[in-house]
């Protein structure tokens, strides 16, 4: 008996949409991270990329829980001696909303050409607005 192995060719890949307002970062940064995989799939396989395209709306809203708008810092390095760069949360979501959500989907995804790839099946935007009608892209039920 020969293992079924689906090929990258034969997946159909659906739109979703992501109201963002008044949810925990975290919950729906791995429900996404999910779906960019294709974990909600019947033959998800770990090594292709079997999953969907998912737009995010009102990243400007999104909730956390605790004290995270203080205590939450992002660092980053300039790779130049005393490089090390320190952001808050708050700072982040004054300036770019978007970026919070994005970090946190990448930190679920894998460290790879793959995780790369899915990745770019992620659209963030602040606002109820977004350029992809066209798509067709469906509520996603559960968050």
């Amino acid at each position: 008996m020969k293992t079924y192995l689906p090929k990258v060719e034969m997946h159909e890949k659906n739109w979703f949409l992501v109201d963002a307002e008044g949810k925990t970062l975290g919950r729906i940064a791995s429900k996404i991270a999910a779906i960019l995989r294709g974990k909600h799939k019947p033959d998800f396989t770990p090594h292709i990329d079997t999953g969907d395209f998912v737009v995010v709306v009102n990243a400007e809203k999104i909730g956390f829980t605790g004290a995270k708008l203080t205590d939450k810092i992002y660092y980053h390095h300039t790779q130049y001696p005393n490089g090390l760069k320190s952001i808050p949360l708050s700072k982040v979501l004054a300036e770019k909303p978007e970026e919070a959500l994005k970090k946190a989907v990448w930190g679920m995804l894998p460290k790879d050409r793959l995780g790369r790839d899915l990745f770019k099946k992620l659209k963030v935007y602040t606002g109820n607005e977004h350029p992809h009608k066209a798509q067709l892209p469906k509520p996603l039920a559960g968050l």
